[in-house]
């Protein structure tokens, strides 16, 4: 792992520093990118400890007003302040830069569109992959940083070919999921000095910092979605885009009417408005003809998934290759096989050897290796069909 170094690791490569660099750390310029949060606090407390050329960037994303009065809230409000109190405290500079406007064309906007289009958004992903490790990158850049950490809980290693992206140490913390666009070219540049540790140590870290927020809760909801009210947000930057329908069997039977497809997703059982008979379940969502479609459990399953936008991590033509699949980041892998779509672009078709429930459009497919004992991270895609 590329990070805080084990003594091992420092016997071994005594002339580099614990990032990798072969120069001292006074010499090592690092960004970190510090949400307000324990996690990246404690990223960059370890890294100033260690006498590393910190420099502390907070990305405001949207309204400072607003998330004020919210608690739980990601870079806004309250969190901005806790971590410039951080930086203060430690003594290293620290920036807020204003990347509201990015932010809302970059991952609201879209937010919108996928559920509008019938789909379920993943905006942690998008964010990480058009704001983060694109905008903030380029940032770190201009300042002359040599690379950009962040308190991601997930862990880059050198392979044979260059940095690897792998799992978390601790399975219950491993964000890899919402990582998986991260690109070769990004590998080389990011620094992820948490991912060999269990939550419990960061916070213990954070308190022999004496930081102000060793015990400072997690964030649960999307930043930007209130009490996780997403079908507000969507009326708000959307007014009156979510059209009525009809809610139908997957005989085609008409069994209802709805509100909206954005009020549904797939896989839902609950609120359906459909009274006796068996338990049914959203089965997919078609936007086209404003149409919920429900079923049975049974009909859920999955067998072959067609995803778009793949980055491959992994060696080699991903076609033919055997992978771990999951589906959805509570979901644990499954075996699978990637095959090419002809004609297709950067689409591929995923076998699973087991069908997996609730397999969502606008999810992600992510790819791992496929001996269950191995960490590392091969790639994904966005999923656009389920079959």
């Amino acid at each position: 792992m590329t990070g805080i170094a084990t003594p091992a690791r420092s016997r071994a490569t005594a002339q580099l520093n614990t990032l990798g660099f072969a120069k001292a750390p006074a010499e090592t310029r690092v960004v970190v990118a510090m949400s307000g949060g324990v996690d990246s606090s404690v990223t960059a407390a370890l890294l100033a400890e260690q006498g590393y050329d910190v420099v502390g960037i907070t990305l405001q994303l949207y309204d400072h007003g607003e998330a004020v009065r919210r608690k739980g809230a990601c870079c806004a409000g309250q969190d901005i302040h806790d971590a410039r109190k951080v930086a203060a405290d430690l003594g290293f500079p620290h920036y807020v830069l204003d990347y509201e406007s990015r932010f809302r064309g970059s991952v609201m906007d879209d937010f919108v569109d996928t559920y509008l289009a019938g789909a379920t958004p993943i905006p942690c992903v998008r964010c990480n992959e058009r704001v983060k490790f694109r905008d903030l990158l380029a940032t770190a850049k201009d300042l002359g940083a040599d690379c950009l950490a962040t308190g991601h809980y997930v862990r880059r290693e050198e392979g044979a070919r260059g940095p690897e992206l792998h799992t978390a140490a601790d399975p219950a913390r491993d964000q890899s999921y919402f990582l998986f666009t991260t690109t070769r070219g990004q590998l080389e540049y990011l620094r992820f000095p948490l991912g060999g540790l269990p939550k419990a140590e960061t916070r213990d870290i954070a308190a022999r910092f004496g930081l102000k927020v060793a015990q400072k809760p997690d964030s649960q909801d999307i930043c930007f979605v209130p009490d996780g009210k997403y079908t507000d947000v969507i009326a708000k930057l959307r007014p009156g885009a979510a059209e009525s329908g009809e809610i139908v069997s997957v005989d085609g039977d008409v069994l209802g009417t709805h509100p909206g497809i954005i009020h549904y997703t797939v896989g839902q059982r609950r609120g359906l408005g459909i009274a006796g008979g068996e338990p049914l379940y959203v089965v997919r969502l078609d936007a086209e003809r404003r149409e919920v479609v429900v079923g049975p459990r049974e009909a859920l399953g999955t067998s072959v998934i067609h995803v778009g936008e793949v980055n491959w991590l992994g060696d080699g033509d991903p076609h033919g290759q055997d992978v771990r699949v999951k589906v959805r980041s509570t979901r644990p892998p499954v075996p699978g096989r990637l095959k090419r779509l002809e004609g297709a672009g950067d689409s591929l078709a995923v076998h699973l050897d087991r069908p997996e429930e609730a397999v969502a459009p606008g999810q992600a497919a992510v790819f791992y290796d496929p001996d269950p004992s191995g960490s590392r991270v091969l790639g994904g895609g966005w999923i656009k069909r389920a079959s």
